[in-house]
C-alpha cells in the first residue's frame, strides 16, 4: 500500500477541519432530513410505537409519528433562524457562549452532556442486547466492541461519511 494511499484523510485533498467536523456545511436538505430520521429512531420509539399499534390499532403508530414530525418543523425553522442569526456557529453552544455568557454555556455543555451520555447508554445497551440475542456473544463484550467500531468508523471517514451512512 502506498503512503498516500495509507492515509485516513489526505493532506491537499480539500481535507481541512472544516470538511472533517462539518463537512464543509455542503451537506443537502435530504440527507440532513434521513439523518434526523435514523438518528431519532432509537430502540425506545420503536417498542413505544409498536405497543401503541397494539392498543389503538394502526392508527396508533400514525398519530405517534404525527407527533413527532412537529419537532422537526419546529427545529427546521429555528435551524434557518439561527443560520441567519450566527452563519458561522457550528454549534449551538457557540450561540449560548456568544449570547448569554460562560456560566450558561457551562450549564447548557453539561445538560447536553448528560443526556447524550444516556442516550448513548441507551443505544450501546440495546444493539448489545441484539448482538446477544442473535449470535450469543457476551453483552459486556458487545458493548465494548459496538462503540469501538462506531468510534474507528468516525476518524477514519469523518462527518460526512458519518452522515452518509447515518
Amino acid at each position: 500500500m502506498t503512503s498516500a494511499s495509507s492515509t485516513v484523510l489526505p493532506q491537499g485533498a480539500g481535507y481541512g477541519v472544516e470538511e472533517f467536523s462539518s463537512a464543509s456545511r455542503s451537506v443537502k436538505p435530504g440527507l440532513i432530513a434521513s439523518g434526523i430520521v435514523s438518528a431519532w429512531t432509537w430502540a425506545a420509539t420503536l417498542l413505544q410505537s409498536s405497543a401503541v399499534a397494539y392498543k389503538y390499532g394502526i392508527s396508533g403508530p400514525w398519530w405517534y409519528g404525527a407527533g413527532a414530525t412537529i419537532q422537526v418543523l419546529l427545529f427546521a425553522q429555528l435551524a434557518a433562524k439561527l443560520k441567519l442569526n450566527a452563519p458561522n456557529a457550528h454549534t449551538w453552544l457557540e450561540i449560548v457562549a456568544a449570547r448569554w455568557g460562560t456560566l450558561a454555556h457551562s450549564i447548557f455543555l453539561f445538560f447536553g452532556l448528560s443526556t447524550n451520555i444516556i442516550v448513548s447508554s441507551m443505544l450501546i445497551l440495546g444493539g448489545s442486547a441484539t448482538v446477544t440475542d442473535l449470535t450469543g456473544m457476551s453483552t459486556i463484550a458487545a458493548m465494548f466492541l459496538i462503540p469501538l467500531g462506531v468510534t474507528i468508523y468516525v476518524v477514519a471517514g469523518g462527518m460526512r461519511a458519518t452522515l452518509l451512512c447515518d
